[in-house]
């Protein structure tokens, strides 16, 4: 067995093929968890590098990006906030599996048998697709997944569109594993499953020939994330197109694809995106009279109501036209400017603490837990050009200073701690001008 503290590396060529899912087993198979590389994580240098690469190739064949710089950070923020849960407790979809393995597991293979390593590759993988196809069949999971469907662009950034939720229903489906696969290597897959879903979210990618027959590609992903009627409920493959094919959900791109949900949220802040459908299903679930439809509210499709199939009726779908503008932010492109610099240097804290959570408090855990999503939501307001916007802003300036007096943030460089704190106010001041 290699040495522990190797492994945590990973080379550029890992780097670049393990977001293609090309490792082999022989260089990514673990005897224990804790040996396994946080993979998503050591990804993100190549997920920037990727965005940057798609926005060239975009404004060379088009001359603009794709998508708005709004919903692009609209999509960070839902990406980061997925994420924060992990700086307190292990992912849940890993912790319920090493608990079924440890009490109930009927056999156990061996975890370096590359046969092992392809099993666990294909049962992941169809697990994700059956998961995929109850969070769009299922109205509570649905909740949670539509966040990731709340974008009206199609690009790199929507990838990282992530719920705070999903997570809580998805491991049901990876489970059954548990029975014979080692924990380790389903980490593994886990995390690789996930990684070659990055780069299928994108327009620059047209057609990659045969490989349409076997893979998820960008062309069939792109059918998935549209709301036109012939798109609907299509193509849930993670990795493998085959597993569409086999359960009759495929569906080949050929009209434009118009993407977004059927019914617009039109907005940017962060809980909006993530928890909007869940009060949607509140205010239905009462609003619905009797006990059986109110379950029927929570456990069929997202579209049924009483006296409709389980998922609803296709033809209530509203039409597109192909002409459909994207929801964007009215703001002025001085406050934009601004929010990109607020959001980069939360983004500093989000890496620094994640780097650093060892050897923090769990206070000072939480309270830069707090100040991100703080950060977040001020951003979504000001982005929505919301009337206590200004109010919500002065008030997380605030928030941050107390912080960096008391200790439990500090600037990039702490000499300039003084500079840095007063140009923030002076930035801020300017700011509230602009939305005067």
């Amino acid at each position: 067995m290699k040495n522990p503290e190797a492994q945590q590396d990973v080379s550029v060529s890992q780097g670049i093929r393990m977001m293609f899912y090309v490792m082999k087993p022989s260089e990514t198979s673990f005897q224990t968890l804790e040996e396994v590389p946080d993979y998503v994580r050591k990804a993100t240098p190549l997920f920037i590098s990727l965005m940057l690469l798609e926005l060239v190739i975009s404004w060379i064949r088009k001359g603009k990006p794709l998508g708005g710089l709004d919903d692009a950070l609209a999509s960070l923020s839902a990406g980061i906030m997925s994420q924060l849960p992990r700086l307190f407790y292990r992912s849940i979809e890993l912790t319920s599996y090493v608990y079924i393995w440890e009490n109930y597991r009927l056999i156990s293979l061996p975890w370096d048998s590359p046969w092992t390593w392809y099993l666990t590759f294909l049962g992941v993988d169809f697990g994700y697709y059956w998961f995929h196809r109850m969070a769009h069949e299922v109205n509570i999971m649905w909740a949670g997944h539509q966040t990731h469907h709340s974008s009206e662009g199609y690009n790199l950034s929507t990838a990282l569109r992530q719920s705070v939720l999903q997570i809580y229903t998805s491991w049901i489906f990876y489970s059954p594993l548990a029975l014979f696969i080692p924990p380790s290597v389903y980490a593994v897959h886990l995390q690789f499953n996930l990684l070659y879903q990055f780069w299928i979210h994108t327009e620059v990618i047209d057609n990659l020939g045969p490989l349409e027959l076997i893979l998820n590609t960008p062309s069939h992903h792109r059918v998935h994330h549209g709301r036109n009627r012939y798109c609907i409920d299509k193509n849930f493959a993670g990795t493998l197109i085959i597993w569409d094919r086999i359960f009759g959900t495929f569906e080949a791109e050929n009209e434009k694809v118009v993407y977004g949900l059927t019914h617009p949220i039109n907005t940017f802040e962060p809980f909006k995106v993530q928890f909007h459908h869940l009060v949607n299903i509140w205010t239905t679930f009462w609003a619905t009279p009797g006990l059986f439809n109110k379950f029927s509210v929570i456990f069929k499709g997202p579209g049924w109501s009483p006296g409709k199939p389980r998922l609803g009726l296709i033809e209530e779908i509203p039409e597109v036209e192909g002409k459909e503008v994207p929801f964007s932010s009215s703001a002025s492109q001085l406050l934009k400017m601004y929010v990109v610099a607020q959001f980069a240097l939360m983004l500093a804290f989000y890496e620094e603490t994640f780097a650093d959570k060892a050897v923090l408090s769990q206070v000072t855990l939480l309270l830069r837990v707090c100040f991100i999503i703080l950060t977040l939501t001020s951003i979504g307001f000001l982005l929505d050009q919301r009337p206590k916007a200004a109010v919500l802003e002065t008030f997380r300036c605030l928030v941050f200073l107390i912080l960096c007096r008391s200790g439990h943030l500090k600037p990039c460089i702490s000499s300039l701690s003084f500079a840095f704190e007063l140009l923030l106010l002076l930035s801020h001041f300017s700011r509230v001008r602009l939305c005067a």
